[in-house]
């Protein structure tokens, strides 16, 4: 097989094994990151996963700010092919015209549906049965460019962001690996997607990361999970935040009981009134202290008496 010059463009842990499967199989002459940023109290520089498995590899890593304005080191390593995988910034047409495999990306979505930046959280959020990943031609749109290749993966119960998250991650690395030898032969698919199709995923926004219990229980299990473990649900408590990260949709016949306020304290967690019949809040971190399960809260509340409390 043709050994590739490939350049590789990502950033978080996501795109972590994609970059690990092109360095075992190609030529990654160079990996393009966001810059890296300071986290924590202390304001510590970390660098992104991407670029800390690029340098344990020896490979050349580039950070530009604005990518639109900073390409030429790109072009200099004279890719054959440009990969790209949740990278953060959309490029410009001088780096999309210049490969002879052109540029291609790794989506964790089936297009046209969850375009965009947050298509793992949305997929799950906006109660989709499936999604999965798309191998495709990048253009100036956003997740715009026709379709290489797909692979379906079902969306459980069971699932949260961080499950759906690495499963997806996987399947990514291996739709590629399936799919570039026939790039390289021109024996690939290239399928126009339709725009009436299109659904977006724009990335998750603080109003969006607040439990609404109006909405049906089932909105709101689909929200906790696909909010977790980061950025996290969260709801208000005697005027405090308090994250939440696990819920169970309750079987317990409905009540007049107003949405928003606490029905009861079981086994299970704590009983809330939803719009639609009650949800279980199973795992959460109140303010100032630990990730913690609901019942482990419950037994540690010096005044038990919560119970008809409201949370907002």
């Amino acid at each position: 097989m043709e050994k590739l010059r490939v350049v590789f463009m990502g950033t978080p842990d996501f795109a972590v094994p994609v970059l690990e499967g092109l360095i075992e199989h190609y030529d990654v002459v160079a990996v393009v990151s966001q810059p890296d940023k300071k986290v924590g109290r202390h304001q510590r520089v970390v660098a992104t996963p991407v670029k800390e498995v690029a340098l344990r590899s020896g490979i050349v890593v580039l950070q530009p700010h604005k990518i639109k304005e900073e390409y030429e080191d790109i072009l200099s390593f004279s890719p054959d092919i440009i990969v790209t995988c949740a990278y953060g910034q959309i490029l410009p047409r001088t780096i999309l015209e210049y490969p002879k495999y052109g540029c291609i990306n790794v989506h964790a979505s089936l297009l046209p549906k969850l375009r965009g930046g947050a298509p793992i959280h949305k997929a799950i959020i906006d109660g989709y049965h499936e999604t999965g990943i798309t191998i495709m031609y990048m253009d100036v749109g956003m997740d715009e460019g026709d379709i290489i290749s797909q692979k379906k993966t079902e969306i459980l119960d069971s699932d949260n962001l961080e499950t759906l998250h690495d499963r997806l991650s996987l399947l990514g690395k291996e739709l590629l690996l399936e799919t570039l030898p026939d790039i390289i032969q021109g024996k690939n698919k290239r399928i126009a997607q339709d725009s009436k199709e299109a659904t977006y995923a724009y990335n998750i926004q603080r109003a969006e990361e607040h439990i609404d219990f109006s909405k049906t229980p089932r909105e709101i299990f689909n929200q906790i999970r696909g909010l977790s473990p980061v950025p996290g649900a969260y709801l208000l408590f005697d005027g405090q935040e308090m994250k939440v990260y696990a819920s169970l949709i309750s079987t317990r016949p409905t009540s007049n009981t107003r949405f928003g306020f606490i029905t009861r304290l079981c086994k299970e967690g704590i009983g809330v009134a939803t719009g639609d019949g009650e949800i279980i809040l199973t795992e959460i971190k109140p303010f100032g202290k630990k990730r913690m399960s609901a019942s482990s809260y419950i037994c540690g509340l010096q005044n038990r008496d919560i119970v008809g409390k409201e949370l907002q």
